[in-house]
């Protein structure tokens, strides 16, 4: 089986959580590239989602996973990206959601919302869960048209 290459980063808002992340995506056996922050100090969420993403569309991240303190603004800035299908994601049925029905390549936690328990169980259910296709290749497919 392919090792899972996922791209992570947070503003300060959600680096508490993306560090939460990057231990259990590495307990995990993933592989994690984290374009930061690296501290709680105050930063822009699009100076670190931008390189985050390139690095899924560039084909050297297979995933990525970003976090702010809502998830709102990281939300907003990977969906601007042609390709990139990001969702915000609190509960573990709406991870499984987003991969069943809308192949998301992108998830989106909320750093104020949400511990580790919450994102280990979120995390693993995203990252096992495969697309359905059929049906919702059809709906991906109209969305990568309005993305022309």
């Amino acid at each position: 089986m392919k090792r899972t290459v996922v791209a992570l980063a947070s503003d300060h808002a959600g680096f508490r959580l993306k560090e939460i992340a990057k231990e259990i995506l590495n307990e995990f056996g993933t592989q994690v590239e984290d374009f930061g922050t690296d501290s709680d100090d105050s930063v822009d969420y699009p100076d670190h989602a931008k390189p985050a993403i390139a690095s899924i569309l560039e084909g050297e991240a297979d995933r990525g996973v970003l976090v702010c303190g809502s998830g709102i603004g990281m939300s907003i800035v990977a969906n601007k990206f042609p390709g990139i299908r990001a969702a915000l994601v609190s509960d573990a049925e709406t991870a499984e959601m987003s991969r069943k029905h809308n192949d998301s390549n992108v998830l989106v936690l909320p750093g104020w919302k949400m511990g580790r328990p919450e994102a280990e169980e979120i995390l693993k259910v995203w990252l096992r869960t495969e697309f359905e296709g059929g049906r919702h290749q059809r709906r991906l497919d109209k969305i990568r048209d309005l993305e022309k």
